[in-house]
């Protein structure tokens, strides 16, 4: 009777397993022609993000809405792989593309425990799910992820299959692949990270939320343990290595550096606009590489020099008091650090300036809440600039108090201090005077605080900085640097300046009576330049400037044009002052050197026009050298002789302050490289009595150029073909410079208000100016003996 119930039961059996092998070979006669082709694998486009770099090689700026970076996998290190094996698949090079003997180890794990713990997914059947496949758990999605595990593995290498995985797998922070991971997380490409960061990043796969080690490091760091311990288990590590990095500390990219790297995200902007507009949306997919012209040294001491030279001038006007106020009283203890996470969370770091929240605050000591859990205890010293706030008597918008939102900064010397974000904006930008190229760009204090680009989006008037344009038109006409003009006042007919009566006057109130131009630009005397404007004409004077790049659109002609009172971006400024610098020649600024594609071939590059060799000669080679030895001059011994703690003598410029100090400028150069300096305020308003450009401005430059020109040697620019020199006959003793056909100091008397232009003739030599001291008024007798050369 045993006998008969065990063969009837074994025919069932055999009969199900039939049925169901039976069943089974059908679904797959159905489903298998019926599958996905696998085109998409054959020829695998991932949709990779535009990546900006630096000049060498430094990643500034990456666009799209993955991140994404390709990598072969001949180039992922061995451990890199043996990591991943050991966390998901350690059977990968065995199976076939369903691994039974996973399967049933996970069918027994799930039995013993009473629910689904593991599913026992091969790489391949996860690359199948990841291109093809929705996540739903149902058995038709886990049927076609089988046969499609098995026809990739028909058509494609098992080095292929997992090429294409350590690509496409999503790993949380926006990154898909292990490339993107570890730039994501560490900051360094696959091939530099430790054992342990290799654990870690292997331990994403099964849950890329959960095991985020930004979000969930408690997490993170167990099942990194686990990687790590089967690692050790597949003697794919020794027991050295594996104790080794157990022990490592983790430390990521973010806790490295918050801002985030080379602190160029101006120029990134810029050339994200430029590739889209080339592009358009495959500019963010195809994985374009685009490398800058930017130093990255130069970079960071721009940026450095800028944000230093605001916090400085922002401190000398006081404290303001808090951002804003957050009402903690209503928080409950247990919940106040999520709490204020959360309100910190929406405010952002502006380089080392950490936004915080008071907890408590007395006259000599504040406690305040930083992002984190972090506390900072503020005293002594570090209460000095915001002690102010402290005062009861303040209302409760200005007074620090409990609740009160702050910033604070960790100081070099070891405590904290209360800072505050400066309302004040500023450019900087350097260029290449040679070719034109960019160097280093800041567009303003802080990106994340507003993206307006201030060097290239900031029209501004360039006040006295636009004077040695004006200068250099009257050599071309005739004018010596010797030539004498008179600094006295001037009543300006309402015709000539749109009907409006115009008395200008200099900006300390005074006039100094007849003195060579030279001495003028040093003093930076406004009715001198206005004089020589009324000589050559302003029709002339606007068609000239379009030589250095200005538009007539932006610059009237009106005699206003003497002082500034166009419109000019910082960058057109380099632009123009590059023109000086380089003997004459007109360069292009530009910041993109070459385009690369994903496989790093060239697409495009820049051809930028050098000076002396194929750029546009816009003024004659002497007119650019007698202008940047008045420019020299004006550092010497002018409003920007601060410069001459560099210890150079072959540094030039201009400094610049507008009408009632709304904008503070500092335009200079060495030969090689020049750098343009802005600083007010967007909604332009005065910059009180500190907004001098010489005090303002002049200090961010001279600390960006300390470095910029650190070790690299004076350049004694030759003399021009075509020039007199006249030994003694400048400022202090010093040669003076004269075309060979304008060497008369003064042209005859044909310089008058009605704007006509000064030709030859007799006049006073510059021999007759002796001992000129750029600080006092010239003497008697010379004015005496000019008095008929009065305009």
């Amino acid at each position: 009777m045993l006998k008969r119930f065990l063969a009837i039961l074994a025919g069932l059996v055999v009969g199900g397993a039939v049925l169901v092998a039976g069943a089974l070979a059908i679904a797959i006669i159905i489903t298998y022609p019926r599958l996905p082709s696998l085109d998409v694998l054959t020829d695998y486009r991932p949709k990779i993000p535009l990546r900006v770099f630096s000049s060498d090689g430094q990643v500034i700026g990456e666009f799209g809405e993955e991140r994404r970076s390709f990598v072969r996998i001949q180039d992922v290190p061995l451990l890199m792989k043996q990591a991943v094996l050991a966390a998901e698949d350690e059977r990968f090079y065995q199976h076939s593309g369903v691994d039974y003997v996973g399967v049933m180890r996970a069918a027994a794990g799930n039995l013993v425990s009473g629910h689904a713990r593991s599913g026992a997914s091969t790489i391949t059947m996860q690359v199948a799910k990841n291109f093809f496949l929705s996540s739903e758990k149902t058995f038709t999605r886990k049927f076609n992820e089988a046969l499609l595990a098995f026809k990739i593995e028909h058509t494609l290498s098992k080095d292929q299959i997992l090429e294409l995985y350590f690509n496409q797998i999503y790993l949380g922070q926006r990154a898909y692949g292990f490339a993107a991971a570890a730039q994501a997380y560490y900051g360094k490409p696959v091939k530099d990270l430790s054992i342990a960061e290799m654990a870690m990043l292997a331990g994403l796969p099964k849950a890329p939320s959960a095991y985020n080690p930004v979000v969930n490091p408690d997490r993170a760091r167990l099942r990194q343990l686990y990687v790590l311990r089967r690692m050790r288990e597949l003697n794919f590590i020794t027991p050295e290595q594996y104790e080794a990095a157990k022990a490592e500390k983790m430390v990521l990219a973010s806790q490295v550096q918050e801002s985030g790297g080379l602190p160029a995200q101006y120029v990134a902007e810029m050339v994200r606009q430029a590739m889209y507009e080339r592009y358009k949306d495959k500019a963010y997919t195809e994985g374009y590489r685009v490398y800058t012209t930017i130093d990255a040294r130069h970079q960071q001491w721009a940026f450095d020099a800028l944000r230093a030279g605001l916090i400085d001038f922002d401190r000398r006007h006081g404290y303001r008091g808090p951002e804003s106020f957050i009402d903690i009283s209503a928080i409950n203890e247990d919940e106040r650090g999520e709490a204020l996470d959360d309100a910190l969370s929406e405010i952002r770091d502006s380089g080392d300036m950490q936004p915080a929240v008071v907890l408590s605050a007395k006259p000599d000591e504040v406690k305040a809440y930083l992002r984190g859990g972090k506390m900072a205890v503020i005293k002594g010293t570090g209460l000095s600039f915001a002690r102010s706030g402290l005062n009861p008597r303040l209302t409760p918008a200005q007074r620090i108090r409990v609740g009160s939102v702050i910033r604070v900064r960790a100081n070099p010397k070891g405590y904290w201090e209360i800072v505050q974000m400066p309302e004040v904006e500023g450019a900087f930008v350097s260029l290449d005077t040679q070719t034109g190229a960019i160097r280093s760009l800041i567009g303003g204090f802080d990106f994340n605080r507003t993206s307006f680009n201030h060097v290239t989006q900031a029209w501004r008037q360039p006040g006295s900085t636009f004077k040695p344009f004006i200068y250099s038109a009257g050599i071309e006409r005739g004018f010596t640097p010797s030539t004498m003009v008179n600094d006295a006042p001037l009543a300006i007919d309402p015709q000539a300046i749109s009907g409006q009566k115009w008395e200008p006057k200099n900006d300390d109130g005074k006039f100094y009576g007849m003195m060579t131009m030279r001495r003028a630009l040093v003093l930076s005397k406004n009715l001198v330049s206005i004089r020589v404007l009324m000589a050559i004409g302003t029709d002339y004077a606007q068609q000239y400037i379009q030589r250095f790049g200005f538009s007539p659109k932006q610059h009237p002609a009106y005699l206003t044009m003497a002082l500034g009172a166009g419109s000019v971006t910082p960058l057109q400024m380099a632009e123009g002052y590059a023109v000086f610098a380089n003997g004459g020649a007109r360069v292009r600024a530009y910041f993109i050197d070459r385009i690369e594609d994903a496989n790093g071939r060239l697409i495009a590059r820049t051809a930028p026009a050098q000076a002396g060799k194929n750029a546009p000669q816009v003024i004659d080679p002497r007119n650019a050298y007698i202008m940047s030895s008045m420019l020299r001059d004006v550092v010497r011994y002018g409003t920007a002789n601060r410069a001459m703690s560099l210890g150079r003598q072959d540094l030039a410029g201009k400094t610049g302050t507008t009408n009632e100090f709304r904008d503070a400028w500092f335009a200079g150069f060495n030969p090689g490289l020049v750098a343009i300096t802005w600083v007010g305020y967007d909604k332009p308003k005065s910059l009180g009595r500190y907004g001098y450009g010489g005090t303002a401005a002049l200090p961010i430059w001279i600390n960006y150029m300390a470095n910029a020109l650190k070790g690299v040697p004076e350049v004694d620019t030759p003399l021009p073909a075509g020039l007199v020199v006249r030994q003694g006959a400048g400022l202090r003793g010093n040669d003076e410079y004269y075309y060979q056909e304008f060497q008369r100091t003064n042209p005859e008397l044909r310089i008058n208000n009605s704007g006509s232009r000064p030709g030859g003739g007799s006049g006073t030599s510059a021999g007759d100016e002796e001992n000129t001291d750029p600080d006092q008024p010239p003497p008697a007798d010379v004015v005496e003996d000019v008095k008929e050369l009065l305009f």
